[in-house]
């Protein structure tokens, strides 16, 4: 029997980042944002524990990368949408990163995922959050 996780968040991006983007995708300039919007809406999901940090994408959603908040050392947040949704960066212990697009209700996913690390990691979370 595995260990129980409590979900915190589960599911995809917001729906106002395929909106906007299919809005300005009637504009060829703005063409490869609204692709790019269509593919983050079909396939990508976040999945937000107690535990870990679980996100699947890629095409037709076969890409799944999962951290531990033990390996996390910073955490950038950037509103979008007028501040509806936002993206976030995660850094990691060895310096690579995972990005979260289109984040809903990401105010609250950054402050859960940053109290976590900091109880994990013992780093303060003034020091997490950037």
């Amino acid at each position: 029997m595995g260990i129980k996780e409590t979900t915190f968040y589960e599911g995809g991006p917001h729906v106002g980042d395929l909106i906007i983007n299919i809005l300005l995708g009637f504009t060829v300039i703005f063409l490869p944002f609204t692709i790019g919007a269509i593919v983050r809406a079909l396939w990508l999901r976040y999945k937000i524990t107690d535990r870990r940090i679980s996100v699947t994408g890629g095409w037709q959603g076969r890409d799944r990368t999962d951290i531990i908040y033990t390996e996390i050392v910073k955490i950038v947040k950037v509103p979008r949408g007028i501040g509806l949704w936002g993206d976030m960066v995660i850094t990691l212990r060895d310096k690579s990163r995972l990005e979260m697009r289109a984040v809903p209700r990401y105010r609250e996913i950054y402050d859960y995922v940053a109290e976590r690390a900091s109880q994990k990691t013992g780093i303060p979370i003034e020091t997490i959050k950037s």
